[in-house]
């Protein structure tokens, strides 16, 4: 696997690799969802690509950008053993040099619920996203659907700005007991790490009553109360929405997304589920 750092690099790297690409965008912090997005990607392509960069124009103020875990050498390897061709890791100096003044701002599908909540969020993903993909030129790149909203936003950016990169969404990747991959459960303590089982089991409830005939709004309050319980500070959401515009659904009808975020100690966890 050969390992690039710089735009220059880049350039000499991307023009070595013929056939289709494709690329897999990552902060790193490695687990067995990103192995999932190598391994998908493998089947969609000749050559893969990971990047990781920690994005700095992603963290609002107060959130975790200083203590993000940062594994380069873990990383590396995880990616090499998983088959990944080509590993790009930009400094910030590289993606957003002096002078940097541009931004990319989705609306629509931004504005609610996880752009309620972090203010400028994405932003600053679809800025970091953009250059990504324009810099690298991929066939096709792949992105978790753990992060769905993040994956609207990334659709729409790709279609409104033509970038010729078809977006491939891959379904989470959970631990035995129904837990989302993350590379923040990290964070979580023994004790807490036992209660954020709460999430994924509220929304799992919220769809069988969904499924079941509940109205959503009681399905939806039962849940809270489910996270509540178990453990849950904060809940900065929890709703059925429509799973292309995000908007949210009283009634049931079409394909749907259960999706919440919630903080358990100084933890905020996301996940979602089809319906």
């Amino acid at each position: 696997m050969q390992i690039v750092r710089n735009s220059e690099e880049l350039a000499r790297a991307r023009a070595g690799l013929t056939g289709q690409i494709a690329l897999v965008p990552t902060m790193g912090a490695l687990h067995a969802g990103h192995m999932m997005l190598i391994c998908e990607a493998r089947k969609r392509a000749d050559k893969v690509a990971a990047s990781i960069f920690v994005n700095p124009a992603q963290f609002g103020e107060g959130e975790d950008f200083g203590r993000y875990p940062r594994r380069e050498s873990e990383d590396a390897r995880m990616l090499e053993e998983a088959g990944c061709d080509l590993l790009w890791m930009p400094s910030v100096e590289d993606i957003y040099p002096q002078g940097f003044a541009t931004r990319v701002s989705v609306t629509g599908v931004s504005e609610r619920w996880e752009g309620e909540a972090r203010p400028g969020h994405f932003d600053g993903v679809a800025t970091v996203v953009a250059k990504l993909l324009l810099s690298f030129g991929p066939d096709v790149a792949l992105f978790g659907e753990k992060d769905f909203q993040q994956l609207a936003v990334i659709r729409r950016l790709v279609a409104d700005l033509n970038i010729g990169a078809r977006i491939i969404g891959v379904p989470t990747v959970r631990e035995p007991d129904g837990l989302a991959l993350s590379s923040r459960n990290a964070y979580l303590s023994a004790e807490e790490r036992q209660e954020a089982l709460a999430l994924p089991r509220a929304l799992q409830a919220a769809r069988d009553a969904i499924r079941g005939d509940t109205p959503v709004f009681e399905a939806l309050q039962n849940a809270r109360a489910l996270l509540r319980d178990g453990g849950f500070s904060r809940i900065d959401y929890l709703a059925l929405v429509d799973a292309a515009t995000l908007e949210p659904l009283d009634e049931p009808g079409g394909e749907m997304r259960l999706i919440a975020a919630a903080m358990i100690g100084t933890t905020r966890l996301i996940d979602n589920l089809p319906v």
